[in-house]
């Protein structure tokens, strides 16, 4: 005689929905909009909104006679701090339109002369900032990411 046990259905319900929780299209975290899709598109337009308005007082606040150095000093100092601002955490949810406005706007100043022609391309911009935070990953041995790291090899070379 076989003992087989029968399988239990389990049901799981559903709580009921909260009528007071307000749902919203998009979300400010940290100066970083996520919206309800996962994509960066709403964050790049706000944010090439914003970088324009600061080449507008670029413009309007600095006069002719300041020199260029002074000017690529205050454009690094805002623009391009702003386009990279947390740019390790939303430049992977970019689509390629949104990868070209931005690529199109740093091209844009490098031809109206707000930053030097040196000033790298904008997903050079974000691989620097991508690189520089896995550095500091992989410096502080106290990191809560570190256990995900594989384990370091030391060779020792005699030479």
């Amino acid at each position: 005689m076989l003992n087989r046990s029968k399988s239990k259905e389990v049901i799981f319900q559903l709580p009921s929905p909260c009528l007071d929780i307000e749902r919203v299209s998009s979300l400010r975290v940290l100066g970083v909009i996520v919206n309800d899709q996962l994509t960066a598109t709403d964050h790049v337009s706000k944010l090439l909104a914003s970088c324009n308005s600061l080449l507008y007082a670029l413009r309007i606040l600095l006069s002719p006679g300041i020199p260029d150095t002074s000017l690529h000093d205050i454009f690094r100092a805002t623009v391009i701090a702003k386009l990279t601002y947390c740019a390790p955490s939303w430049s992977g949810a970019c689509s390629a339109a949104d990868r070209a406005k931005l690529e199109s706007f740093v091209s844009r100043c490098k031809r109206l002369a707000y930053c030097s022609s040196e000033v790298p391309t904008y997903s050079d911009l974000t691989d620097e900032a991508d690189d520089t935070l896995f550095s500091r990953f992989i410096a502080n041995y106290g990191h809560v990411l570190q256990p995900l790291l594989p384990d370091r090899h030391s060779i020792p070379y005699s030479l």
